[in-house]
């Protein structure tokens, strides 16, 4: 795949993922219904670069990051990899393709255990993508391993070893080693330290962090932990309801988040001390079921600042500084 002249890495457009759900009705009929997981969502990412993907339960991370990856069929929408929309080619019949872009885009699944076949050993998960992909020879395939295993903090003795025999952080070095056992310019983690203790979760930033100074993977990080997101991430996009209502650089957003639901995030990360002042930013009511979403702005019924304008138009992404985006009728 030939890179185009100034093409993000990966530039997403349009992505949208709904749901059909079935209601029993009156007389016993059954009425389909909507469910919009991932609603017309865009964002761009370049070599190198991180985006964190935040929001509530529920808001459509996961269903949007594994669209990417076609691991859900996605209803509309682009995704291009420098340049070339491979939506077709993952979805298509040619193996070969198929595999030639999944080697550049690989995922690390929130729960390392479960990612994980109990009845195989390190070795063996790592061998599986070098066989699937046939990444080189194998008689190369030992000591890609050992690289591997190294590259992420273990050492080479512990690939005969199986995943139960491993602490949580330990079984999400393995993951992120399998992640990276083809060479992918981009990885999507799916909440990869919300399961784990802090200071392991600030073992697996920092080589995350060291990773990608090495060796110039460009990563989407899903979270609900702003402050691992504000941590590794260049630019951040929030999500709410399946739609992304602000996105911009990680300094400016966190600096003056323009987005009332923002600035409720991120004014709920934990106080550096105990006795800090509390300025936790207190939504009304409750998240909106992603069935019946709330007409015009669907923060709208939470937001104490929405106009009469919010509750009849859905409002768009507008430039709201430098390098940040907002679909506010009335930013912060």
């Amino acid at each position: 795949m030939t890179p185009l002249p100034d093409a993000p890495l990966l530039d997403v457009r349009g992505l949208r993922k709904h749901y059909k759900v079935l209601k029993r009705a009156l007389f016993g009929r059954r009425q389909a219904r909507i469910v919009r997981a991932v609603d017309d969502i865009s964002f761009v990412l370049q070599a190198g670069q991180t985006l964190g993907l935040v929001g509530e339960s529920g808001c459509g991370k996961t269903t949007a990051a594994r669209s990417i990856l076609d691991l859900v069929r996605a209803d509309a929408g682009e995704i291009r990899l420098d340049g070339q929309d491979v939506r077709p080619i993952l979805a298509g019949a040619d193996r070969a393709a198929m595999l030639g872009v999944r080697r550049r885009m690989q995922y690390v699944f929130q729960d390392p255990y479960l990612s994980l076949n109990p009845r195989w050993t390190i070795d063996e998960a790592l061998r599986e993508p070098l066989r699937v992909h046939a990444a080189q020879d194998q008689q190369g395939w030992k000591e890609r391993i050992a690289a591997l295993l190294e590259t992420v903090g273990l050492e080479p003795r512990h690939g005969v070893r199986y995943p139960h025999e491993f602490s949580g952080g330990q079984r999400q070095r393995v993951g992120i080693a399998r992640a990276l056992a083809v060479g992918p310019d981009v990885v999507l983690l799916d909440e990869p330290v919300s399961s784990l203790d802090i200071s392991v979760r600030a073992q697996i930033l920092n080589l995350l962090a060291e990773l990608q100074d090495r060796l110039g993977v460009a990563y989407v990080y899903i979270s609900h932990d702003l402050s691992s997101v504000r941590f590794i991430s260049t630019h951040v996009a929030v999500m709410y309801l399946g739609r992304i209502v602000e996105i911009g650089a990680v300094d400016e957003i966190f600096a003056r988040p323009r987005h009332h639901y923002t600035a409720a995030l991120i004014s709920a990360i934990p106080p550096p001390s105990p006795g800090a002042v509390d300025k936790r930013v207190h939504l009304l009511g409750e998240v909106p079921s992603a069935i019946d979403r709330p007409t015009g702005c669907a923060f709208h019924p939470r937001c104490a600042a929405a106009l009469p304008i919010c509750r009849e138009i859905d409002p768009a992404l507008q430039p709201t500084g430098p390098n940040s985006q907002a679909a506010c009728h009335n930013p912060a």
